[in-house]
């Protein structure tokens, strides 16, 4: 069935499903270049933290702008009025297999019959949230980092997207800030993301195999590619238990890969060093934190 991509978008909402790191950086995005933004939560605190963090990071993203009128953003306990009339709905939510695919079943129901349905999954593809689905036609994955200041974007289909709806979207999107790029096939981890996850790993073997130490590598890193941080700074920041849970899932499909970069992560993680949210991981000069880090 072919599918009509939306003719006025410029004049309707964009909808974000789920409030949390990325769920309002998305939506900080949209806001500054203009367009009205519902932001859905069921967490009363999550919807009022994301609209605070837009409301005082937009003045100074949008003074960046030329010619362009900030849009307005809102958050909505219902998930009906979020998604009333928005030409384009991005879920953000928690990585959940079965929660995603309930979503994506109410986000079928409740959404314009022309609203573009996107998930920022990174780690399914949009093929698996079909289950509720009527009109997989217009479901993708529009991958985000971590905008404003990673704006690149993976589009990937979910084997039955509209090629109306894929061509669509790679060419509104750069009027957003945006650089979209295709995942021209189903592809575990898209494309910026299966790079680093190759430069990652091969880090960790090093040190793993004794050759180098994180601080070692990560120097030779920033002086060779002229970085800020080297990979194990990074990988720190993001959170070593998430690391761990990316290169297991990468592993579930590629068993060929060596053992030896989660068996370095597990061994930090026993020490309880998770990285910056926990004040030590590969480094030990993160401010140590008050509470018990909370799981990302």
């Amino acid at each position: 069935m072919s599918f009509n991509v939306p003719t006025n978008f410029a004049s309707r909402p964009v909808a974000v499903v789920g409030a949390g790191t990325l769920g309002r950086r998305i939506a900080l995005i949209f806001g500054a270049h203009g367009a009205q933004v519902r932001i859905h939560d069921l967490a009363e605190a999550q919807r009022r933290a994301a609209v605070d963090y837009v409301w005082q990071n937009l003045p100074a993203l949008a003074d960046r702008l030329t010619g362009v009128v900030p849009g307005h953003v809102s958050a909505d306990a219902d998930l009906a009025e979020a998604v009333h009339n928005a030409w384009l709905v991005i879920e953000a939510i928690p990585e959940r297999l079965e929660l995603k695919k309930q979503v994506f079943g109410q986000l079928d129901e409740l959404s314009a019959a022309d609203a573009i349905l996107a998930s920022n999954s990174s780690s399914y593809a949009s093929r698996m949230f079909l289950d509720k689905v009527h009109r997989p036609e217009r479901v993708l994955n529009i991958h985000f980092y971590m905008p404003p200041k990673q704006n690149a974007v993976d589009v990937m289909s979910c084997g039955e997207t509209d090629r109306d709806v894929i061509d669509f979207v790679l060419a509104t999107l750069p009027g957003f800030g945006l650089h979209p790029f295709e995942a021209r096939r189903e592809s575990t981890g898209f494309i910026f993301n299966r790079v680093w996850a190759a430069v990652k790993r091969e880090s960790l073997e090093v040190v793993a195999e004794g050759v180098s130490t994180p601080q070692e590598v990560d120097r030779m890193f920033e002086i060779n590619t002229g970085s800020a941080a080297g990979p194990f700074r990074m990988m720190d920041k993001v959170g070593l238990d998430v690391v761990l849970d990316i290169e297991e899932h990468y592993c579930a499909e590629h068993p060929e890969y060596p053992e030896g970069p989660r068996r370095l992560l597990r061994s930090y993680l026993q020490k309880g060093r998770l990285g910056v949210k926990s004040g030590a991981g590969f480094y030990d000069d993160y401010p140590r934190p008050t509470q018990p880090p909370i799981d990302s």
